[in-house]
């Protein structure tokens, strides 16, 4: 009888496909993974494409700080303007308020129009143009009344010491002409009283109460516009103030205390 041999398998065959599969299953996974392997870094390129967000939100941060160095310059060249206004405005303001011993103003429309008491309109300009050294203002609140009349007598009294050295002695009131006409006539006053009803004059020297009235008070001004004294009182140390005055400007105290000047003699001939 014929026996059938069963072919046997050689056994290398098995072999080379564990070692080709190996070689393939190490190169499988680099061409097979390859396609799975871009899906990665495909992730990874879209994971670095959030940062390249990021970086355009900071370059719009950048776009707009730019916006704001010219808004910044734009603001600052108006500052500058402003500043070199500033400069003008102060010295504006300095000059449009009351001023203070050792000022220098400008007669040209200073305290407005004002008049005496017998009616003739005049100006603290006029006032000083017709004076020989300037012009001294005391101001009080109303005519006739105890303290007013002390302050006018007072000035009465030493008129002629205080008036050597020059100055033209003034009383200011916001009282009307007949008032102060009554007022002067009655007290034999040697020197004009002016009647500021609008207060003008009396406000541009700062002796204005608020929101109306008038401080008692002394103003003198040489005919240059330097302003001796501005300042409040009372009816006594009113007149000393305008004695200190007349003292730096060249006169002597005598035995009685009154200021003589040097031009006394002078004048007399």
């Amino acid at each position: 009888m014929v026996q059938l041999r069963k072919r046997k398998t050689p056994p290398p065959a098995p072999e080379p496909k564990p070692k080709k599969e190996r070689k393939t299953k190490a190169k499988a996974p680099a061409n097979g993974d390859s396609e799975a392997a871009p899906a990665e870094p495909v992730a990874e390129a879209s994971s670095t494409t959030a940062p390249e967000a990021p970086v355009e939100e900071e370059a719009k941060p950048a776009d707009d700080k730019p916006e704001e160095k010219p808004e910044e310059k734009a603001e600052g060249k108006p500052e500058g303007k402003t500043n070199g206004k500033s400069n003008d405005k102060p010295g504006a303001k300095a000059k449009s308020g009351p001023p203070k011993a050792g000022d220098k103003i400008d007669f040209e429309g200073f305290g407005g129009e004002i008049e005496t008491q017998d009616g003739k309109k005049v100006t603290l300009k006029s006032l000083v143009e017709e004076s020989e050294a300037g012009v001294v203002l005391f101001t009080y609140p109303k005519a006739s009344t105890p303290g007013c009349t002390t302050q006018v007598c007072l000035f009465r009294d030493s008129y002629d010491p205080l008036t050597a050295t020059g100055l033209s002695i003034y009383g200011l009131s916001s009282d009307s002409p007949k008032a102060n006409t009554t007022f002067k006539t009655k007290q034999s006053l040697p020197y004009p009283l002016l009647c500021d009803p609008s207060a003008t004059l009396i406000a541009a020297i700062g002796l204005k109460k608020s929101p109306k009235g008038t401080q008692r008070g002394v103003f003198v001004v040489t005919k240059d516009g330097e302003v001796l004294a501005a300042e409040p009182g009372g009816p006594a140390p009113t007149v000393e103030a305008v004695k200190k005055v007349v003292a730096k400007m060249g006169g002597d105290k005598d035995a009685n205390g009154l200021v003589k000047a040097k031009e006394t003699a002078e004048k007399a001939k």
